[in-house]
């Protein structure tokens, strides 16, 4: 799971330890029934957190066996696999961010991670990071590190991404950064 609080400083912080406080107690669910899980979650986070806070997140569940990744985007910047034959698919939004509305559902989404593919999932931060308020490093450049990078493996694709987000920033960074990389085998 990969989520972005709405807001900055202390109160984020302690939105972000409920949600995962949340998450933590009902993981168990997560094999079972992603759907609902992600309302559990999603209805414990809105009780608790003032009306105008809300959580952009990804959650995800793979298996090895059948190289199947299930998964819910509730309004987080989409994530993206990087094919081994150098197609993107975009896993876009299947619900709307959590903690804004009481009553909530999500769609579970389900692909498969090829031996070769890359899935790159990133907070706003690596994609927004700016040297200027006229230029971010984007999305574009983003999956370009990442195809650039596909015969590496993940941690090296994750290394090269950092550094060519810092390089572009000019070493400077308005919000936190956080990059997941894994790559099929």
């Amino acid at each position: 799971m990969l989520a972005d609080i709405s807001g900055k400083g202390m109160s984020a912080a302690l939105l972000m330890a409920n949600l995962q406080a949340n998450l933590r107690g009902q993981y168990a669910l997560a094999l079972e029934d992603i759907p609902r899980l992600m309302r559990s979650v999603n209805r414990l986070f809105y009780k608790n957190t003032e009306n105008n806070h809300y959580a952009t997140t990804f959650f995800a569940v793979y298996d090895d066996e059948t190289r199947r990744l299930r998964y819910v985007n509730c309004g987080h910047n989409p994530p993206f696999l990087a094919r081994a034959d150098g197609s993107v698919e975009r896993l876009t939004a299947t619900a709307t961010v959590l903690g804004l509305f009481e009553e909530w559902d999500c769609t579970v989404a389900e692909l498969e991670l090829a031996a070769g593919d890359v899935l790159v999932i990133y907070t706003d931060g690596v994609s927004e990071a700016s040297p200027n308020e006229e230029d971010e490093f984007g999305e574009e450049r983003l999956i370009e590190a990442a195809r650039d990078g596909r015969a590496r493996s993940a941690d090296e694709i994750l290394e090269a991404i950092l550094s060519q987000v810092q390089e572009f920033s000019q070493g400077e960074q308005a919000d936190d950064m956080t990059l997941i990389v894994a790559r099929g085998r």
